[in-house]
């Protein structure tokens, strides 16, 4: 027996069949736009073209749209120009547990239930750093593509040092020492302040930025909380806004922390979700991950992974 029409509607989008006769979501009032799903399992999301009454024909693909394979057996149809790939917090940096073996009583102050770095020599995390080799070959073809690359990361200023909430403050901290803007060993500086070595971006990403940088197709966008989006007009908000993305494919770490916050303010601001799930990672226990990549795929939006995304043109 199926269970009723209307029974956890927003869930299972994953695994139910394709739609029977092709469905046009929102409308020209909404300020989101619309998107029209078909039979054949194609979901457009380019805001391109309605649905005409009594036909399930699918508009033709032109150079300035791009299909992408998702979990469900689902294609979604994208503009170039109002896509984009945002990476979260791929820095020498980022919360999580360290490893004894590198603890002395100075990182113990500053690490301990505090800090974790993808740099190995302060501490080797295999599912951090085994995102790097995808993202790193996804990003050339997403720029190919046209997609834009935007680095989303922490870089905070000392005036806004004074404005982090404290449950925020707390959580950085070690029995109410380090912290943001407290001096790391060596010569990593200031834990996440703007512009010091431990909030570049980790290894041959910095260098992947760079070239991007120099090329005009990546931007650096600084944040200040976990979400990259949260509160009224961050940095990221504006530059989607100003650049007409409505398609953001979310990369980066901590998957239920940082990119998770920052995957549902963009979900409440009406953007379209797509999670690429082997390019996104966290320390949290079991369940952490599995928790983002279920509801991506069955509430927010999308899943894919860089397998199908390496061969777009």
């Amino acid at each position: 027996m199926s269970p009723p029409l209307h029974d956890t509607p927003i869930l299972g989008m994953v695994s139910r069949p394709k739609v029977a006769a092709a469905v046009e979501y929102g409308s020209e009032a909404n300020p989101h736009g619309f998107w029209v799903e078909y039979p054949s399992g194609l979901v457009d999301l380019s805001r391109t073209a309605h649905l005409s009454a009594g036909s399930d024909e699918e508009p033709a693909l032109d150079s300035t749209l791009l299909d992408i394979p998702v979990d469900g057996d689902r294609v979604i149809r994208v503009q170039r120009n109002a896509t984009a790939l945002v990476v979260i917090d791929m820095q020498r940096y980022y919360r999580a547990n360290p490893a004894p073996a590198v603890l002395s009583l100075l990182t113990e102050l500053l690490l301990l239930k505090q800090s974790f770095f993808l740099h190995p020599d302060l501490r080797d995390h295999p599912t951090g750093l085994k995102c790097v080799d995808p993202l790193m070959k996804i990003v050339p073809p997403l720029r190919d593509a046209g997609i834009k690359i935007l680095w989303v990361n922490w870089g905070l200023t000392e005036h806004e040092l004074k404005t982090i909430p404290p449950a925020l403050v707390r959580g950085f901290q070690k029995n109410g020492r380090g912290g943001f803007g407290s001096e790391l060993p060596g010569d990593f500086g200031p834990l996440l302040m703007r512009g010091a070595k431990n909030s570049e971006l980790y290894g041959p990403l910095q260098q992947e930025y760079l070239k991007g940088e120099a090329a005009g197709t990546d931007f650096w966008i600084h944040k200040n909380r976990m979400s990259g989006l949260w509160g009224y007009q961050t940095a990221l908000d504006l530059f989607l806004e100003q650049h007409g993305i409505t398609t953001l494919l979310f990369t980066g770490v901590n998957s239920d922390q940082c990119v998770g916050g920052s995957i549902l303010d963009a979900y409440y601001r009406g953007y379209d979700i797509v999670l690429v799930e082997d390019c996104t990672a966290t320390t949290s226990p079991t369940g952490g991950l599995e928790n983002v990549v279920y509801n991506c795929g069955n509430s927010y939006g999308f899943v894919t992974d860089s397998s199908r995304l390496v061969n777009l043109k």
